[in-house]
């Protein structure tokens, strides 16, 4: 992991307009579990919540590589062009959870060859998503 003190950039943040606020709050903060961190109200009813996900990486692929990771992750079906990738520790529990809380599923879980068990799902405010388990970390 890069020392942040080392590098220009000291956070990532996706900017997501949600037409329905409110549901994607409560899918990504309540379902999913993303604690709040802020959250600010402004004139003419603007409103921003910011959630914490964690360590935040940018992961750049060429048009090969997300051909590949559709191939093994989604049996094909071409991703979004943005993808917001979450790793958890029970894939398929919490992909269930999400379902459950109004996301669509794309793919099942499903072991993948670097060692994971990754799912996607349609989630609210149009992000396309992978929930990602390393099988190979402690716990995993």
């Amino acid at each position: 992991m890069t020392d942040t003190t080392t590098t220009p950039v000291r956070q990532l943040r996706l900017v997501v307009e949600a037409e329905d606020f409110e549901a994607a709050l409560t899918f990504y903060r309540d379902v999913l579990g993303l604690p709040q961190r802020a959250a600010f109200e402004g004139d003419g009813d603007a409103r921003v919540a910011i959630l914490d996900a964690g360590a935040a990486t940018l992961e750049l692929a060429n048009p090969a590589q997300v051909r590949m990771i559709d191939g093994i992750e989604a049996e094909g079906t071409r991703s979004a062009r943005l993808r917001v990738a979450f790793e958890v520790d029970d894939a398929e529990a919490r992909t269930g959870e999400l379902v459950a809380g109004g996301a669509e599923l794309v793919a099942s879980p499903r072991q993948t060859p670097w060692r994971s068990l990754n799912s996607r799902l349609n989630g609210p405010a149009g992000l396309q998503l992978t929930l990602f388990e390393e099988l190979d970390s402690p716990g995993g």
